[in-house]
């Protein structure tokens, strides 16, 4: 074994580059992998953990009280395929108006406010005795549960935990925070005794099931065990929610990046494979004699295999170890981001240790296999064949080419050039396939850029919203506006530079028969001007209507036409979906102050979006809103999404470092072609070829293969992006109009033909210059 190791390490060191090569390769592709499968992993494992610790409820069902009685209800956690049932809950929604400032327990009776009060909108509130049970195990986050009336706890969003709030109820009574705590079935916003309940008027009862076995595997399942678990009651259920709706909302962004990501993972696991298969099979051909003298030595066939084993596996493995690290470093802002903000508290969202040890393990078992085919060749050759086998091709390979490209007009060069890859077959063919996922790489990031880049304006509101400017909120120790709602968009209206001006109302309502709270945008003035994407449909246009993300429709199984039914404290209106925006949120909403008004005629604006005339200074527009009213905020609109940062970032330096590795496997097959031939090249320029003619015919070589790999790399990385972009944009819910995702055009296509042909160029090239400055003496004297 140690003079395997010996002879490896002399073997690595005579071949730095291709060492550097390898080492690379698996590095870039190493990285790649562990990215995606950390969050492909983070999309769904975690979720999963924690639902079956807290005994998640596979689907929350709220039934009408006056149509269902609660022994009816209890009666259906008997029914078959129900493996667990929890309730009946009584079950109400209040409405907390956003404009008071509550006072906590420190402060009553002394006047002395408690602070900002973190609770608004409209919640959900259930009578439960307590956290635990048979299904969805509400877990405890501080404080206490509320036993007694005049209590509540409720879910944490965020970082909410302030207790001893005081809720005032419209017409009802005061609840005092006791706890906070999070339901992973997200079953309710805020839980109080069974006593307490009904001077909250419930309307609506609620029931929590577990399904048995397959029955919760997917949508079509649940609906279908829920139906046969209500089968009997006189009347069915007015809303449900399927715990596979929440598992998607928690990992929908996560899971918007694994299908790229895996994809150029993928790309760089084929690319190392054809390189190490292409390093060791030149390796083989070049170190001829090296092995037969090896084996003269008394080094058995497996000890000859086993040093250009070795001899792969050691940058193969120092590649994978730090492409393992860096990979694990760069998740980690990535995870953050994407599960930013969704209420995920209770998810150990990481890096699973499986990912780093499959990752480990996996990549050098790769490496290995993928040098181990050329490396048996020799194994298979004697000693004697070995040492009187020479290096250059066996005769007449290729020569049919030759002599056919040698009566063409084409420069004598360019001509031999041409046919040199037909000697070598088989390493031309690992070759192509390099340029060719080097091109499928290169037209796959440019599909992604085009269409993320012009997401990005479209999300941001490029060149449709400068600016937005806020509403000063006293409960936060604001001042407000020093006028109301119409005389603030008057006056933004009457500055210098304001083009056009649409005033806002985000407001958290709730859907009859839905226990989730949905945020819903009303527009006042010119909602028209602000650059909306309407994927399906149309945008508003009259009272009633409403425009809903794709996430949203899948969320509740609604589609454009629907009618949907807003619920706000005692107020209620309906709406027809008549668009579908591109946006990917599963709880917002977009309608007009004409809806607004139908439910809640009294409230007001608390947002304005500004369009500015071309050439105003974004920077004196808002310290002339400032001085005109310090109780209106300015922001400046940013121009930048986050998300097709990230997306087009990753895949340009992932693109980048693919390329650059296709272009070394190019550098690679030249350097051992020129080696191989070296007496010819000897020969040509005894014969009056000049160092230039020599730089022409190697590069020449490489360009043809790069022409062929551009034309069939770019069809492959269109397919490509064909199936990835619906998968990403599946997954993150979003919807993208035809215009985005229609980037194939002529000039686009015309640059990309180009691509193999530069990275063939450029791996070709050095090379090709050493070959140039080569010597007739300096070949005589090897020779």
């Amino acid at each position: 074994m140690s003079a395997v190791w010996h002879a490896s390490r002399a073997a690595v060191r005579r071949r730095r580059l291709q060492t550097a090569v390898i080492g690379l390769v698996v590095f870039a592709s190493t990285v790649a992998i562990v990215v995606a499968l950390g969050l492909l992993e983070a999309a769904s494992a975690p979720f999963d953990r924690a639902f079956a610790q807290q005994r998640g409820a596979h689907v929350v069902a709220s039934f009408d009280r006056a149509g269902v009685s609660d022994a009816q209800l209890a009666a259906t956690a008997r029914r078959p395929g129900v493996e667990a049932a929890a309730g009946p809950f009584a079950q109400a929604v209040i409405t907390l108006p956003d404009t008071d400032t509550d006072t906590g327990a420190a402060g009553q009776g002394s006047g002395t406010p408690a602070g900002p009060r973190t609770v608004t909108g409209p919640l959900t509130v259930v009578g439960r005795a307590g956290p635990g049970g048979p299904v969805d195990r509400v877990r405890l986050l501080t404080g206490r549960w509320a036993t007694r009336p005049g209590e509540i706890v409720l879910h944490a969003q965020g970082a909410e935990r302030d207790l001893g709030t005081v809720i005032s109820v419209p017409g009802g009574p005061e609840l005092t925070v006791v706890g906070w705590a999070s339901s992973l079935s997200r079953s309710a916003r805020g839980w109080v005794s069974p006593d307490q309940i009904a001077a909250l008027h419930p309307a609506t009862t609620q029931m929590l099931y577990r399904f048995t076995g397959p029955s919760s595997s997917t949508d079509r399942r649940i609906e279908k065990a829920l139906a046969s678990a209500t089968a009997d009651l006189p009347a069915s259920p007015l809303a449900s929610q399927s715990y596979l709706t929440i598992k998607r909302d928690v990992g929908r962004t996560a899971s918007a990046y694994v299908p790229f990501l895996l994809a150029f993972g993928v790309l760089g696991l084929v690319v190392a494979v054809l390189i190490v298969a292409n390093v060791v099979s030149g390796a083989v051909v070049a170190g001829l004699r090296h092995i037969g003298v090896l084996k003269a030595l008394g080094f058995t066939p497996n000890q000859v295999v086993s040093v250009y084993l070795v001899m792969v596996l050691v940058p193969g493995a120092v590649g994978c170890v730090t492409g393992t690290v860096l990979g694990g470093v760069a998740a980690q802002p990535l995870l953050k981001n994407v599960f930013m903000g969704i209420g995920t508290q209770d998810l150990a969202v990481g890096i699973s240790p499986w990912v780093y040890g499959v990752t480990l393990v996996g990549m050098p078992v790769l490496v290995g296999l993928a040098a181990l085919v050329p490396a048996l060749r020799a194994h298979r050759l004697s000693a004697a064949r070995a040492i009187s086998a020479g290096s250059a091709p066996r005769a007449g390979r290729g020569r049919r080419v030759q002599r056919a490209l040698a009566g063409t007009r084409l420069p004598r060069p360019v001509s031999l050039g041409l046919g040199l890859p037909f000697a070598r077959p088989g390493r031309t063919a690992l070759t192509l396939a390099a340029v060719v996922l080097g091109v499928t790489t290169v037209t796959l990031a440019t599909g992604l850029s085009s269409t993320m880049a012009a997401y990005g304006e479209a999300v941001q509101r490029v060149g449709y919203v400068h600016t937005v400017v806020h509403v000063g909120k006293p409960r936060f120790g604001e001042p407000a506006p020093k006028q109301g709602d119409a005389g603030t968009e008057a006056l933004l209206r009457s500055l210098p530079g304001t083009v056009h001006v649409t005033a806002d109302a985000w407001i958290d309502v709730n859907l009859a028969g839905y226990t989730e709270t949905v945020g819903c945008q009303f527009f006042r003035g010119d909602s028209g001007t602000l650059g909306e994407t309407v994927a399906r449909g149309r945008w508003l246009e009259g009272p009633g209507e409403v425009v809903a993300p794709p996430a949203f429709l899948s969320k509740r199984g609604l589609d454009v036409g629907d009618r949907v039914t807003f619920t706000l404290g005692g107020g209620k209106a309906s709406a027809t979906i008549v668009g579908e925006s591109m946006a990917g949120m599963p709880d917002q909403l977009q309608s007009n102050w004409e809806t607004l008004t139908a439910f809640a005629p009294d409230r007001e604006a608390n947002q304005y979006e500004i369009r500015l005339a071309p050439g105003t200074d974004v920077g004196a527009y808002h310290a002339a809103v400032r001085a005109a009213d310090p109780g209106l905020y300015p922001v400046a609109l940013s121009e930048t999404n986050s998300d097709a940062v990230i997306i087009i970032g990753s895949a340009s330096a992932l693109t980048v470092l693919l390329a650059t590795v296709a272009a070394l496997g190019v550098f690679n097959t030249v350097l051992l072609n020129t080696r191989e031939r070296r007496r010819d090249l000897g020969t040509l320029k005894s014969l009056g070829m000049t160092p230039r003619q020599v730089s022409v015919m190697v590069v020449a070589s490489m360009a043809a293969l790069g022409a062929v790999g551009g034309l069939l790399g770019i069809p492959a990385g269109i397919g490509a992006y064909g199936l990835i972009m619906p998968a990403m944009t599946d997954a993150a819910g979003v919807s993208l109009p035809a215009s985005m995702t229609d980037v194939w055009h002529a000039p686009v296509l015309a640059l990309l033909a180009l691509t193999g042909v530069v990275i063939a160029a450029l791996g070709a090239l050095v090379p090709a210059r050493s070959a140039a400055r080569l010597t007739i003496a300096k070949v005589l004297h090897n020779e």
